[in-house]
């Protein structure tokens, strides 16, 4: 079947409904849907199915994060594939394997499918960031971006409420949720796949591996980011399974709390974003997360109640909210045609540390749990430190506040 193509500047002849920008809150609504399902279930399953350790979940992480760490392989498939198809089929695949989760209860079968769906969801993730970069504006970016976050966000609500609603009143299974979420993303996946037509960017995204030296700044922070947001995925939401006991529905309670508290800051965030500028809010982010991690060190060492540790998950998740303007940070120092390759290069240096460190902290946890979480704050005050690097006004030349690259070295 041969797929109409249209320029970007030829969309707005679309209906609303088939525009690029349609597409794109299309896709954002079905991804988390099959992610979030498969992360509110994770803990409770893993324990439930093979009695996992924090161990054994830092294994099952770092194995979820090696499609990443291998997202660099996206510019290879896109010398054959468009940015948009392969965004759909990786869409499906991430639906097919949380479909198909609760068919592997043992050791080797969980970490079978959890490597399946990564896959999809970072080969997802590296296009879909791509995309965004080319079909939205400059100027409109931050908030779109905030409109697209709160979308998400809004759909994730509605597969937790339901989670909520039903897990107990009709005794649900772990097979039966996440078939239904995954079947749901599967469906979409096909659906943007047939129903919209390929939309060609004015600027060719390079086919190459980008890596250039004035990014250097950018790089450090998708490195740095990388690190804290894998210790917060990884044992936040162990800790409140393995300390204090909380079931799959108020798990997925505490999910929820965490979605309406972004679907309605997420706009503003943008806004935020817009008005203050990436330097200001990132600053903003990573002094709040230094001392959220300091507290979660204290729920061990001091014996924080369950009730600050709920309170500090969704904290947590609002700051990390703002994540978004490293990719508006981009936008404004990077070539238009250095999206693609520089979202591939980025995802795969994310996923640096976080292929080391689940598994390596996965034994730290077994010793000192607090001490995980205190690591994290570090980072995040490294993370604070380079973002003051970040001039008030990026752009191509402007890249940081210091001449060139670091140690003196030429921009390019």
């Amino acid at each position: 079947m041969r797929k109409t193509i249209v320029k970007l500047a030829d969309a707005k002849s679309l209906p609303l409904w088939r525009g690029p920008v349609a597409l794109l809150f299309l896709m954002a609504m079905a991804q988390p849907v099959s992610f979030a399902t498969w992360s509110a279930l994770l803990n409770n399953w893993v324990i439930h199915a093979d009695h996992f350790t924090g161990q054994d979940i830092g294994w099952l992480h770092t194995v979820r994060e090696i499609p990443g760490f291998l997202a660099i392989g996206v510019i290879a498939i896109l010398m054959f594939v468009r940015e948009q198809v392969l965004a759909t089929i990786a869409l499906g695949l991430l639906g097919v394997a949380t479909a198909l989760t609760a068919q592997f209860p043992s050791m080797g079968g969980i970490l079978m499918i959890t490597l399946l769906s990564s896959i999809g969801f970072h080969y997802y993730e590296t296009v879909n960031q791509s995309l965004q970069l080319q079909w939205i504006d400059r100027k409109r970016a931050p908030q779109m971006l905030g409109w697209v976050s709160a979308a998400a966000s809004g759909a994730t609500i509605a597969a937790y409420l339901l989670i909520v609603l039903t897990w107990k009143r009709f005794d649900l299974s772990y097979n039966f949720v996440y078939m239904v979420a995954g079947g749901f993303t599967v469906l979409v996946a096909i659906f943007c796949f047939f129903r919209y037509p390929q939309f060609e960017s004015p600027h060719p995204q390079l086919k190459t591996m980008v890596f250039r030296r004035r990014y250097w700044l950018y790089y450090l922070l998708q490195l740095m980011a990388g690190a804290r947001r894998q210790i917060f995925t990884v044992f936040a939401g162990f800790m409140m399974v393995e300390k204090f006991g909380f079931a799959v529905d108020q798990v997925t309670a505490l999910f929820l709390i965490n979605l309406l508290a972004n679907m309605a800051l997420a706009p503003l965030m943008g806004r935020a974003v817009h008005v203050f500028g990436e330097r200001a809010t990132l600053l903003f982010e990573y002094g709040g997360l230094f001392i959220v991690f300091v507290m979660y060190g204290g729920v061990y060492f001091y014996g924080f109640s369950v009730w600050v540790a709920a309170v500090l998950y969704v904290v947590d998740n609002i700051f990390f909210g703002l994540s978004f303007a490293l990719k508006t940070y981009l936008q404004k120092i990077g070539d238009p045609g250095d999206m693609a390759p520089t979202a591939a290069v980025a995802f795969t240096i994310n996923h640096i540390a976080a292929v080391v460190l689940p598994v390596t902290l996965g034994y730290v946890w077994l010793i000192s749990p607090g001490a995980v979480f205190w690591l994290a704050a570090g980072i995040a005050a490294i993370s604070f430190c380079l973002v003051m690097l970040i001039p008030r006004h990026p752009g191509p030349g402007q890249e940081t506040i210091l001449q060139g690259g670091p140690m003196g070295l030429p921009a390019e």
